[in-house]
């Protein structure tokens, strides 16, 4: 079944190559379609993959290889959860080792320039405590760093 709501992502034209690299490095993502042109277009030829249809983390997308019309910015990313620091390494070091970039707070960029905050539960969890001094400990601690450190965020939790 189709779903009712579906992000569209826009590539300039390798949408499989990420999709494929999404389902390989996320749980509950995969690779569901690749859809190619029935006909010449604008940026493309008939034949080339002109959409592919994935999951990442469960929720659907569609990449389209539009061109090089538009870019990717951080007004748009996906926020992964992660459950501790093992977790939190991985996806970080599979993004920024595959081409991508670091950045602050726990947010990085994909060498398609997607932006992901790879976020540990923790850290959510402490944002939101009802003890307001705990919540200002995390986030001033969050704010020194580029990848989440979860012993850190712990301690400043801890004060």
């Amino acid at each position: 079944m189709t779903p009712k709501n579906t992000l569209c992502l826009w590539f300039n034209h390798d949408a499989e190559e990420a999709a494929r690299f999404y389902a390989a490095t996320f749980p509950d993502s995969r690779v569901n379609a690749v859809h190619r042109a029935p006909a010449d277009y604008p940026s493309g030829k008939e034949g080339d993959v002109l959409t592919v249809e994935f999951t990442v983390c469960g929720i659907p997308c569609i990449g389209l290889n539009g061109g090089d019309a538009f870019t990717h910015s951080e007004a748009f990313s996906f926020q992964i959860a992660t459950d501790d620091q093992e977790e939190t390494d991985r996806l970080w070091n599979a993004i920024v080792g595959n081409g991508g970039r670091e950045s602050a707070c726990g947010w990085c960029k994909d060498k398609w320039g997607l932006s992901w905050q790879i976020t540990p539960r923790v850290l959510t969890d402490a944002m939101a405590h009802p003890d307001r001094s705990v919540a200002r400990r995390a986030f001033e601690a969050m704010m020194t760093m580029g990848k989440i450190d979860v012993a850190r965020i712990q301690a400043a939790v801890r004060g």
